[in-house]
């Protein structure tokens, strides 16, 4: 805005201030990263929402702790991108669409694969504009001009480019491997896409005949559907029981297919009676045991779930129907002879909920054992991956320490196509960036890839690699810091740490800062299904952006979770409503002072060179601990140099100037106010970005935007080390004379004698300084300060540090009831002496407690000592 705005309305509108801005700060490009040689880089890359619905807290939450970083550095003068972007997030997102058309009518198979991807797309479309929609509600100031999209032109060449490099390295093969299928969406899952869950479920105890009918051998299985593909019975070789059976058959029930007796050291003597039956199609250990034993894979189930033609007469049943069958011909046939009750854990799909079933199936995956030793071995050196809180360095390295390979084929449409091809003849597999030359001879997998392979390149895949050459992967690559929940730290943050090292030899963050879950007031998970989630758009439509952002930014320390609470949030609107009220005050008091006219050079008051000081103090640690991650302590730390320092006690002060006839102390007054105001607006703005624009455009200022003003430095000149101490003792006193005035109903409109007798003639300079402020706030008839002033009879006293009040009451001062209180505060003195006296004579405590801790507690010895001795007197005093 050219011109500063002079008048604010009397009550702050969200609504129509948030829309103004947000539009205002997009057209003029102040979020857009400049290339500017002359300024330091500094990036974040969004972690890119799902394009399969409407973003919920926990985006908020994550956007705007990204959105203070990002603020508070383009404050500072570094040249700062914040990209955003958006995942096609394959299996979720190719299932609700498929989901919208059954409500049609229709099945992706109905489409065709081309028409289906289509209809995605059109999706996708919608749900990115929706998303658009609320990172603007939100206030975030991402760098649109460089949004991208997990399946756009320029990341998929980067996909293609990292599958065919790890092919080539021998580090993606493909193989018939036990999976985690998801019979629901009919397609593979990763380890960490499974959730495992405690269900009550059962043992079932057979015994399956030894062919040459001498016997019988027990074993027992949770999932006897999977018998029909048993192929062998696996003891330990040491076992005696059945060192005699190694190399015998069994019959297996049902099928009659005779299957053999293996020894193999997998086996556990102790468990069960010591004999295991063996599937290798339908369990990973048991895959293990049959490529060890030459075993056959017999796969018994369709991926549907439903049961094969290797099932024999449950072909076509559904796996559980099947169990409830089998195990009633098994009971008929005396072959199940027990069931037990067992909780196990079974996994789940985490996107469809089906229980997942471990599955024989030929697949693509990830060699992950070098991948992930490159990863630990970066932790040992200057150049990690730094985790904030540190815990989750451990967490990320347990994980990485007993890596499984990853299977990253999915049988969907919607994805990254795997960039393999089958000759139709001598089906030789062909893995490049294009298709063969003899196209018409070759057919390309049908499979997808796991949508974290293409995340998992997300900080230097936007950038413009594989092309190293790229301006933005020059400049802006690794990227500064990385925000996001601890709950992906295995999915997402991991494998762009080891892609990264992989493709461009560095880590793909300096820092990653970890934040919590949202949860509900009670402590438990928002969800659909508990009715007990929040849309931020209702948080904002009642109470405003900035106000949600408050509490989000102030609501947990990092790495914990965050408890939702209506009230909290109803409390930072009113925060904001105090702010404005405040700076209505002051420009209205500020009589068109220009920016160029604020003029600090002036004799200043007691309170003008107080809050000055504690606007050094405030500038010094909000920078610091934004720098640390602190951003709840920061908005902590503003709230109270904004609503106690500035509000409550320097504003009331300025009055005195700003209502008096000293038009030298008017103007100075006026121009402390407009800077500390501006500065402070400054500090707020990356938490509370549209108030505080809102605020600082009404304010004697330079510059079109706060989004691109300077971040407020610490200026030595204006820290007074004195003032500190004299606005400490004068707020002592005011809230003493207040006390007393409530104890006694003595309203502030009513005068009072008010002697202050100061221990020192230091003490009594202080006061002096700041006898105006005592005489406005305390209302005195008359105001003596002297370290001579005798206590007069019948009056009501208190002590203070280095000082006495005397208030002569006459007619209001119960003498007994003074002396009880008096005799109240000498017992809680004389316990305050006693603590720090038994502190001091440990010599635990004196022996390890820093010197400058020690000094602390003997200066309050001191302090409390002497405070009782005035009272022990002033007690005697009254009762003479």
């Amino acid at each position: 805005m050219d011109q500063q705005q002079k008048e604010m309305p009397t009550k702050y509108n969200p609504k129509d201030t948030e829309a103004k801005w947000y539009d205002y700060w997009v057209k003029g490009k102040f979020f857009e990263a400049t290339g500017d040689e002359n300024k330091t880089p500094y990036s974040i890359v969004i972690p890119p929402p799902n394009v399969t619905g409407k973003l919920h807290l926990g985006h908020a939450w994550d956007a705007t702790l990204q959105d203070i970083l990002a603020r508070t550095k383009r404050m500072q003068g570094y040249d700062t991108l914040w990209l955003p972007g958006m995942d096609h997030a394959g299996i979720a997102t190719q299932a609700k669409v498929e989901a919208k058309l059954k409500e049609e009518g229709v099945t992706r198979y109905d489409l065709g694969r081309e028409a289906f991807v289509e209809k995605t797309w059109e999706w996708k479309e919608e749900y990115a504009q929706f998303i658009r929609d609320q990172w603007s509600k939100i206030g975030i100031s991402v760098d649109y001009s460089r949004e991208r999209f997990t399946l756009d032109k320029g990341l998929s060449k980067a996909v293609n480019e990292v599958f065919v490099k790890l092919y080539n390295k021998g580090l993606i093969y493909r193989g018939e491997y036990i999976i985690n299928w998801d019979p629901a969406t009919k397609t593979a899952l990763s380890d960490i896409e499974v959730i495992h869950e405690d269900v009550q479920g059962a043992f079932y105890h057979m015994n399956y005949p030894l062919t040459d009918g001498s016997g019988e051998i027990e074993v027992a299985t949770t999932r006897p559907e999977t018998m029909l593909g048993d192929t062998a019975v696996a003891v330990h070789p040491q076992d005696e029981r059945y060192a005699h059976l190694i190399g015998k058959t069994v019959t297996l029930p049902i099928l009659g297919r005779e299957i053999k007796i293996v020894a193999d050291d997998y086996v556990d003597m102790e468990f069960g009676s010591g004999a295991v039956k063996i599937t290798p199609a339908h369990d990973p250990n048991d895959f293990e045991i049959g490529n060890r034993h030459n075993l056959e894979r017999v796969l018994v189930m369709n991926e549907d779930g439903t049961m094969n033609e290797n099932a024999g007469k449950y072909n076509g049943l559904d796996r559980f129907e099947c169990r409830k069958q089998i195990v009633a011909d098994l009971q008929e046939q005396g072959v199940l002879f027990k069931i037990e009750e067992h909780t196990h854990s079974v996994g789940h799909s985490e996107r469809s909920g089906a229980v997942v079933e471990p599955y024989l199936s030929t697949q693509w995956f990830v060699n992950m054992q070098p991948l992930a030793d490159a990863a630990i071995e970066l932790q040992k050196t200057e150049d990690k991956v730094n985790f904030v809180p540190d815990r989750f360095e451990k967490t990320y390295l347990r994980w990485m320490e007993n890596i499984r390979d990853w299977c990253i084929s999915r049988q969907l449409w919607w994805g990254h196509r795997i960039p393999a091809w089958y000759h139709k003849e001598t089906g030789e597999i062909y893995v490049g960036h294009e298709a063969p030359e003899d196209a018409e001879n070759w057919k390309q997998d049908d499979d997808v890839l796991d949508t974290w392979f293409s995340s998992a390149l997300w900080p230097f895949s936007t950038m413009g690699w594989p092309d190293e050459e790229a301006v933005d992967f020059k400049r802006f690559y690794p990227t500064s810091a990385l925000v996001t929940g601890y709950d992906i730290i295995f999915f997402w943050v991991s494998r762009m740490i080891f892609q990264g090292i992989e493709f461009t030899g560095e880590r793909p963050f300096n820092d990653v800062l970890i934040h919590g879950l949202i949860r509900a007031a009670d402590g438990r998970k928002m969800s659909k299904s508990l009715g007990n989630g929040v849309d931020p758009q209702e948080v904002i439509d009642k109470y405003g952006t900035d106000a949600l952002r408050f509490f989000l930014t102030t609501g947990s320390s990092p790495g914990n979770d965050l408890r939702f609470y209506w009230e909290k949030v109803e409390a930072t609107w009113n925060f904001g409503n105090k702010i404005w009220n405040a700076s209505r005050f002051a420009l209205m008091n500020m009589e068109f002072l220009d920016y160029h006219d604020i003029n600090l050079s002036g004799e200043k008051s007691v309170a003008d060179k107080w809050i000055l000081t504690r606007l050094q103090e405030t500038i010094k640690d909000v920078t610091r601990l934004i720098d640390k991650y602190e951003f709840g302590e920061v908005g902590r730390l503003l709230y109270t140099f904004i609503w106690d320092d500035l509000c409550d006690w320097y504003i009331e002060m300025a009055k005195l100037s700003l209502y008096g006839e000293d038009e030298e102390a008017k103007k100075t007054t006026r121009s402390v106010l407009a800077y500390v105001l501006d500065q402070t607006m400054r500090m707020l703005h990356p938490i509370m970005p549209f108030i505080t624009e809102e605020i600082w455009q009404h304010l004697p200022h330079e510059g079109d935007s706060i989004t691109v003003a300077a971040w407020p430095v610490v200026h030595s000149e204006f820290i007074f080390e004195e003032s500190i101490e004299d606005m400490n003792q004068l707020k002592e006193v005011i809230r003493a004379v207040r006390n007393v005035r409530s104890e006694l109903n003595v309203p502030m409109s009513k005068q009072i004698e008010l002697l202050i007798r100061p221990a020192n003639d230091q003490l009594q300079e202080q006061l002096t300084r700041g006898q105006a402020f005592i005489e406005k706030f305390c209302n005195p008839s008359k105001l003596d300060i002297s370290t001579t002033i005798q206590a007069p009879e019948k009056s009501m006293s208190q002590v203070l540090s280095g000082v006495e009040l005397f208030l002569p009451l006459a007619g209001l001062l119960n003498i007994e009831e003074e002396v009880a209180r008096l005799e109240k505060e000498l017992t809680r003195l004389t316990k305050e002496v006693e603590r720090v006296d038994k502190k001091l004579s440990n010599q635990g405590f004196v022996a390890k407690a820093p010197a400058h801790v020690i000094e602390e507690e003997k200066k309050k010895q001191a302090d409390y000592s002497e405070q009782r001795k005035i009272v022990e007197a002033r007690i005697a005093e009254l009762q003479a």
